[in-house]
């Protein structure tokens, strides 16, 4: 960490300087996430609606190799910010070389499994026939830029810890760019279709990465930079633990989407796959928003946890509990508003897409009250090397609170229920948050952090009993499916909830029999 950096983190805490150090990350991440969005824009405007479905079938690979670049680059960022704040320097570049060459290896490994089994993965993951020429088409692209995409991610966190989101931010603006120009070029010109798409996005990945690993090896007025790594298999094994909260979000996100296209590809076929695709396309951008702000303060709460400074850490959090609880009200605002305008950019002519997406849209929309304290409190804990209650936040967020609603909603209120999933699993999971918050002891000082806003204080009330409730409809969805008591049927080419109403009265029945 440079001289400058240090004098930066060492700056008194408050507002102005916590958005000023995250700003550069913010655009960053919503430049990154640009990346599919234009892929998306571009594949359902001048391909069509059925290719728009098959980028979505594909995108859980683009999540695993994000993931695995967030796993190695928070976790180890964090492992790497806290060694320099300790003085260690030497060891925090060995660690920093280590880490990129094992997610290099990881990430080859991974392509190379992908490839071998690329249609059973295709099938697994929600195509059909008719779908699975424009699967190919994307995937071959996306799997041989998967080193570097993890590369791409890992190497962007690392600009913050040096004190450089400024050029991360750039290379975020170059990638985004250059992947418009391309998509332009090799759909609208060169005709490539869905394939070009995919080349486009792999070519910025590529550029930003090279170019990134160039400015490690060559730049030494940094105290971080590439050496010759030392085997230290703690560091690999901690660095993993410490970041698995955001790799499991991510795998987990993979899962509910692959449960999203499942479920969407037969209750209203691959419109509804298409409706669920701009959804998270316009759901996403707003989410790099709470990502880029914890990503960029992650390193000053990092900083000052190896300093032992606890009255600045409680600050960090009692402005940020606030900025993201103002954020949170109007980006919810903004998407409920605009979702008609929002979705038309993705569904061009095609009505049926439009008119599901932006009801959908609508109550997706409601999410985004918790997803950035939610989003926050897994980047606050991964900062304090506390992987393990990042990752418990992490997985009870996009498995148990996610996939439960996911399974049981559409058989009792049918296709609205895909839609509520969002804001019911993101809501368990904010009580989950604050019920964390509470608990909060940074472990070398034992002061209690308290929650920031009263307005949190209603959910800590209530969040024993919204977990207890969570996990009886958990229990109770396992042992209705068990039984066979709920049926899909499929019936003209779409998947309706057969006796919506039994069902429903039966799922009831279970919670008294389990009593």
């Amino acid at each position: 960490m440079s001289k400058n950096n240090q004098d930066v983190l060492n700056r008194p805490i408050h507002l102005k300087m916590l958005i000023g150090f995250s700003l550069p990350t913010i655009l960053s991440m919503v430049f990154m996430s640009i990346y599919t969005t234009v892929d998306g824009l571009f594949v359902a405007r001048l391909v069509n609606t059925d290719a728009l479905s098959a980028v979505n079938i594909v995108m859980p690979m683009v999540f695993i190799a994000t993931g695995i670049g967030t796993m190695f680059g928070s976790g180890g960022n964090a492992l790497v910010a806290k060694k320099i704040g300790e003085g260690k320097k030497q060891e925090a570049r060995e660690d920093f070389s280590l880490l990129l060459f094992t997610s290099f290896v990881v990430s080859l490994v991974i392509s190379v499994l992908c490839f071998v089994f690329l249609k059973p993965l295709l099938r697994l993951l929600g195509s059909d026939d008719n779908l699975m020429t424009y699967c190919i088409e994307y995937m071959y692209p996306i799997l041989i830029a998967m080193p570097f995409t993890v590369f791409g991610m890992m190497l962007s966190m690392s600009y913050i810890t040096v004190g450089k989101a400024h050029f991360g931010l750039w290379m975020s603006i170059l990638g985004g760019v250059l992947n418009i120009v391309l998509d332009w070029l090799f759909i609208a010109i060169f005709k490539w279709g869905i394939a070009g798409a995919a080349i486009a996005t792999s070519i910025g990945y590529v550029t930003t990465s090279i170019i990134g690993l160039v400015y490690f090896f060559v730049n030494r007025k940094h105290e971080l930079y590439i050496v010759k790594p030392k085997l230290r298999w703690h560091t690999i094994i901690k660095s993993c633990t410490n970041g698995s909260s955001e790799m499991i979000g991510v795998f987990a996100g993979s899962i509910v989407a692959i449960l999203f296209n499942n479920i969407l590809m037969r209750m209203a076929g691959s419109d509804g796959v298409a409706s669920i695709t701009i959804m998270l396309y316009v759901q996403e951008l707003f989410n790099a928003v709470y990502r880029g702000y914890a990503t960029g303060i992650a390193p000053v709460i990092s900083y000052n946890f190896g300093r032992d400074d606890s009255v600045r850490l409680k600050k960090i959090h009692s402005i940020s509990t606030k900025i993201i609880l103002l954020a949170s009200f109007v980006l919810t605002g903004v998407c409920i508003v605009l979702a008609p305008t929002l979705v038309e950019f993705f569904a061009g002519d095609n009505q049926s897409v439009l008119e599901m997406a932006v009801h959908g849209f609508r109550i997706f929309a409601i999410s985004c009250l918790f997803v950035g304290i939610n989003v926050y409190s897994s980047s606050l804990f991964t900062a304090l090397n506390d992987g393990k209650t990042s990752a418990i936040l992490s997985f009870c967020r996009t498995v148990v609170f996610l996939v439960v609603p996911v399974l049981v909603l559409p058989m009792i209120i049918g296709l609205d229920g895909v839609w509520w999933s969002m804001p019911i699993g993101e809501l368990l999971s904010f009580a989950m948050s604050v019920y964390y918050f509470r608990k909060l002891y940074f472990r070398k000082v034992k002061v209690k952090l308290w929650l920031s806003h009263s307005f949190l204080l209603f959910y800590v009330k209530i969040q024993s009993p919204i977990l207890i409730v969570c996990i009886w409809v958990g229990v109770v969805c396992g042992y209705t499916v068990y039984r066979g008591r709920v049926d899909v049927c499929t019936s003209g080419g779409a998947v309706g909830v057969q006796q919506t109403k039994h069902g429903a009265v039966r799922i009831i029945r279970s919670f008294f029999i389990l009593i």
